[in-house]
């Protein structure tokens, strides 16, 4: 029997459904409409931005970085341009089997690979690393005719910092480096943090790292309009960058060379200043290194053998390196003892050849008595039994309170980072540096070998050179500078950085007169003669001679019988010309001996350069380089006839030679 249905019954559920359904259509287009509402009107601003976003891609452009030049003009840093090889690893999708396909179209080394992943775990942002750097043209085209192949992997022309002489200078003018996580939170931090956008690179060491701010320019910002893909289509607007400013320096480079040379194979610093002004002429440290090594990331080899080599290449001895002075220290002990009234000129000390204090007996070289001596002699004989009687007769504190003035166990100030302050001894300092009482205490007889530069006394070359200045100068000091000038390229105007004038010491000018007497006779009579034999001009100076490891209680020091690295340091400071002093200068050479056998003969091919406008022959520098005194034997040659011998760029490297107009 068929069911019986209601029309009525079906045609009111059949008009309930379609009203569901209308009303689930209304309802949904509701929500389109309210969508369409908060995307068109609510969010206009924002998505308008967004879209632009996406379709206009804000490209920052990276500086030339400034001109570092010589004060003759002599450029001893400038940047070229190279093509780079670089992957986005946001848009590359699995890095190794892209990095090994790609080396079967560009040559990537092992090396290559460890710094890209190195790269990669300490970068923080979406940007590109580099895989190769310096492709030549060759390796540009291969790439570009199969770019298709790589996804998020592109070639970019990007500036290179290049330092033309090599290793000469590398310890003044440091290097640029790749920016570490710890120096690129100090940026983000900073005002200067929109200026980094799109470099990665910033000075480290010398003055790429103290003038950073004048060097690095003012990033620019190019818009592009992109394709669906990322690639550029056109250029909508652009502001340009500036370049940096270009810094003089006040060093003469081919004096640096110079000097560089003379050292050899040896270790040491030496620091010259212009005593007129305060700029600095010469400031040597050796062992050098080539800072051309680490503008592209250094590889792990040249790494360890930089930064395990036991001549430690990388400690800018000029600045950091601090040694006991020696008998280079008297003259400045002869001053103190005059300001303090504790010696007069005339005083005679009998010099027997060893002075006992407290039981312990305190010799002068060879044991060997001076017989009397007054303040004059005892600086160009260097009578150590003088000083013995000296220091003890001053004491610590006396001794401190006289000699911090000139610079002694204090920074310079000098405009580059990370100077050390050195160690001039007071029973203040004593305190402070030792925990237990015993130790804190200090004894009488640690005064007595202060008195000869030894002891806890301990200096840089650069607060010796400094110090010597500050006496034959009458008294006047000045901050220490290695930059002359800054010239801004945009608009040409130079700005002079002159040495900061400090006030000066009240030395009497009859005390000035003594001491630089006395040193002009040490190179007369004393023991500098036989370097400064025949010199066309006079100069003052005085040598030393310092323990780099104690020797026992009346044991005799036996070079033969030590360790080349524990041997005694050679030291000179010294003036000239004598009349009118235009330089003053201390240096060391380690481990080498008497000052008198290798610092005085550097010394006076340092001098014959700057006051006679000569070079030592071929065979004057290999003497000196064997620590062989003495006046001249070769024929000197006019300062300009050596040219000095730049690292070349390889032309294949270099899409545009970045200089900048001076």
């Amino acid at each position: 029997m068929s069911e019986i249905r209601d029309p009525e019954i079906d045609e009111a559920r059949f008009k309930a459904r379609i009203f569901a359904a209308a009303a689930f259509v209304l309802f949904a287009f509701g929500l389109i409409g309210v969508r369409l509402l908060h995307l068109q009107v609510w969010k206009h601003d924002e998505l308008m931005t967004q879209a632009e976003a996406n379709r206009i891609a804000v490209v920052p452009i990276v500086p030339n970085r400034g001109l570092i030049l010589d004060r003759n003009g002599v450029v001893l840093a400038n940047n070229y341009s190279a093509y780079t090889l670089e992957i986005t690893p946001g848009k590359a999708g699995p890095l190794e089997p892209l990095i090994d396909r790609l080396a079967a179209v560009v040559d990537i080394q092992p090396r290559d690979r460890r710094r890209f992943k190195r790269l990669l775990e300490e970068s923080k942002s979406v940007g590109s690393l580099p895989i190769r750097t310096k492709l030549s043209d060759e390796e540009v085209a291969r790439f570009t005719a199969q770019r298709f192949r790589f996804p998020g992997v592109d070639i970019r022309a990007r500036l290179f910092r290049n330092y033309p002489l090599g290793e000469t200078g590398s310890h003044v003018l440091g290097y640029i480096g790749r920016i570490n996580p710890a120096e690129k939170e100090r940026i983000d931090e900073s005002e200067s943090a929109a200026n980094y956008r799109g470099t990665e690179y910033i000075g480290k060491l010398g003055i790429e790292q103290s003038y950073e701010a004048e060097l690095d320019g003012i990033t620019g910002v190019e818009e592009v309009e992109t394709s669906a893909a990322g690639r550029p289509v056109r250029r909508l607007r652009s502001t340009p960058a500036t370049p940096g400013n270009t810094v003089v320096l006040s060093i003469d480079i081919r004096l640096q060379a110079l000097v560089e040379r003379l050292f050899g194979e040896r270790r040491g610093a030496l620091v010259a200043l212009d005593p007129r002004n305060g700029e600095v002429l010469a400031f040597v440290s050796k062992p050098t290194f080539d800072p051309n090594l680490f503008v592209d990331g250094i590889d792990h080899e040249s790494w360890k053998d930089l930064n395990e080599s036991i001549d430690k290449p990388l400690l800018n001895r000029a600045l950091r390196g601090t040694y006991p002075p020696g008998s280079t220290f008297k003259p400045f002990m002869a001053m103190a003892a005059l300001n303090s009234g504790k010696r007069a000129p005339s005083t005679v000390i009998f010099d027997g050849g060893s002075f006992v204090f407290g039981g312990h007996t305190f010799r002068s070289h060879g044991d060997h008595g001076l017989g009397p001596v007054d303040m004059t002699r005892s600086i160009v004989k260097s009578s150590n039994v003088y000083y013995y009687t000296l220091a003890n007769e001053m004491g610590v504190d006396l001794m401190h309170a006289q000699l911090e003035p000139f610079g002694f166990g204090r920074r310079t100030g000098i405009d580059l980072e990370g100077e050390v302050t050195g160690l001039l001894p007071s029973t203040e300092w004593k305190k402070r540096a030792y925990r237990k009482p015993e130790q804190q205490k200090w004894y009488a007889g640690e005064t007595i070998s202060l008195g000869i530069g030894q002891g806890y006394n301990n200096f840089t070359m650069l607060q010796l050179a400094s110090a010597m200045s500050t006496i034959v100068s009458g008294g006047q000091r000045f901050q220490p500078r290695i930059a002359r000038e800054v010239l801004d390229v945009v608009t040409q105007e130079r700005r002079v950085l002159s040495s900061d004038a400090l006030p000066p010491l009240p030395l009497k000018p009859e005390h000035v007169e003594l001491i630089s007497r006395a040193l002009y006779s040490v190179t007369q009579e004393g023991t500098s003669v036989r370097s400064f034999a025949g010199a066309p001009y006079k100069s003052g100076g005085k040598t030393g001679t310092a323990q780099a490891v104690g020797v026992k209680q009346n044991e005799k020091y036996n070079a033969a019988k030590l360790e080349e690295h524990q041997r005694d340091h050679s030291l000179y400071v010294a003036f000239a010309p004598v009349e009118a002093p235009s330089i003053a200068l201390a240096v060391i050479v380690e481990n080498s001996g008497f000052g008198s056998e290798a610092a005085a003969p550097i010394t006076r091919r340092v001098f014959d350069y700057v006051l006679a406008g000569v070079l030592p022959s071929e065979e004057d520098i290999r003497l000196t380089q064997q620590g062989k005194s003495g006046a001249p034997v070769g024929k000197p040659r006019p300062v300009d006839a050596v040219p000095l011998v730049a690292t070349p760029v390889p032309s294949v490297l270099v899409a545009a030679q970045a200089q900048r107009p001076r």
